[in-house]
């Protein structure tokens, strides 16, 4: 099997990968099997999805949304794409709170591995989680609703605990969101009023070189207003990475429907070739101006690497394994040349330069931070590892990095 993901950054070694149509399938599978591991959308960047035995696509398995509007809740199956979630939500009169940046990814991963959302009052994608089911070890379905003491732990679930089936999402009446972009915001605003540039609208983004004296802002207001920081408001439409932006989503102030305004690229386009590296650390907000200081100090050795950076701003939540646990957080995202050997060196001086700043890495993404560091900067670590024992004894879904960087195996 020569399989790759999203980016070309990782082959998967599993014996095979297997695509059933229906959940039944899926629950034989699992119970026949003495390892398996789930794939969706395949945006992870290393070995995280990977299993020693079998590996099940989400991708052939019936679409479904279904809509409870008494509650506010969407239920969909976990491998249904954001985009494709967002488009009948909207239909519907209705809409999610926090978007993935990239409608491309499918909601089981994105939740399992902690992804966010961007804003000061925007918690991450898996924090709008209320209930979801999986299949156990046995085949058997098992759902968590709102009220089960062990759903914070299995939110953020690293597919160590089953294979998602449905998940369930609060949901919103459906709002207008427009978009702005500003060029050659000097770095000392950013370090000097970093609370008022990223309360500047529902959710803003900042875009840094790191060896330049100036970033670039993305500002995505729902009420058509946005206080645009000290720079110089484009004029004509920009692309995140400098490159053509036809497929990104409209910018200029023009209102649109929030799931074609939070995400940067619109749906049905892929952003990039998929030829690159994403690493990205999670930092408690507190700790934003020094690591910003630290990165641009490394900014001739991370220029000549770097396809782009963004960074972002989550609101805390409650999920274990979550890089918003318990705490406000700054997001600092790299998208970096397919060079390996090159960034895991970089990488490396990165994380020395962010040390002591309680960085979390983003699961799905590169990084070199050691386990023991890693359990150290998340309090409910033991927690989730008994959990893991109770849900999978046996180790069914467990593999090399769950052991490596989790579990302490």
């Amino acid at each position: 099997m020569t399989e790759q993901n999203w980016a070309g950054s990782y082959t998967y070694r599993a014996r095979s990968i297997h695509r059933p149509d229906t959940v039944d399938a899926v629950r034989r599978i699992v119970a026949q099997v003495p390892k398996v591991r789930a794939l969706g959308s395949r945006h992870s960047f290393h070995d995280l999805p990977d299993s020693t035995g079998e590996l099940i696509s989400l991708e052939a398995l019936p679409r479904s949304v279904r809509l409870d509007t008494e509650n506010r809740t969407v239920t969909v199956s976990a491998g249904t794409l954001y985009g494709d979630l967002a488009t009948e939500l909207h239909r519907a009169g209705w809409a999610l709170g926090a978007m993935a940046s990239l409608p491309h990814i499918a909601v089981a991963g994105a939740i399992g591995t902690g992804t966010h959302g961007s804003g000061d009052r925007v918690g991450s994608l898996a924090a709008e989680v209320t209930g979801l089911t999986l299949i156990d070890p046995d085949g058997e379905l098992r759902t968590l609703a709102a009220d089960d003491p062990d759903l914070p732990g299995a939110v953020v679930h690293l597919g160590a605990l089953g294979v998602l089936t449905e998940v369930t999402l609060r949901m919103e009446p459906t709002y207008e969101v427009a978009q702005y972009v500003v060029d050659d915001v000097p770095w000392e605003y950013v370090l000097t009023e970093l609370d008022a540039l990223t309360s500047a609208a529902y959710s803003v983004s900042i875009f840094a070189r790191w060896n330049a004296p100036t970033v670039q802002v993305w500002l995505k207001s729902r009420d058509g207003e946005a206080g645009l920081p000290v720079g110089t408001p484009a004029r004509h439409k920009a692309h995140p990475g400098g490159r053509d932006p036809v497929n990104c989503t409209d910018q200029l102030g023009e209102p649109g429907a929030w799931y074609d305004r939070l995400p940067h690229f619109r749906m049905g386009f892929t952003p990039s070739s998929g030829r690159e590296i994403q690493a990205e650390y999670l930092l408690p907000r507190t700790h934003a101006v020094a690591a910003f200081e630290a990165l641009r100090e490394l900014g001739p050795i991370i220029a000549p690497l770097l396809q782009a950076c963004e960074i972002r701003t989550v609101a805390a939540d409650e999920l274990w394994l979550s890089g918003s646990y318990a705490r406000d957080t700054v997001a600092i995202h790299f998208t970096l040349a397919p060079e390996p050997v090159k960034v895991t060196a970089l990488l490396g001086r990165i994380e020395e330069a962010l040390a002591g700043l309680e960085a979390r890495p983003h699961w799905g993404k590169w990084f070199t931070t050691p386990a023991a560091a890693i359990a150290g900067m998340y309090p409910r670590m033991a927690d989730f590892r008994a959990l893991v024992r109770r849900y999978d004894p046996a180790g069914k879904f467990s593999n090399a990095f769950l052991q490596r960087v989790v579990l302490g195996e």
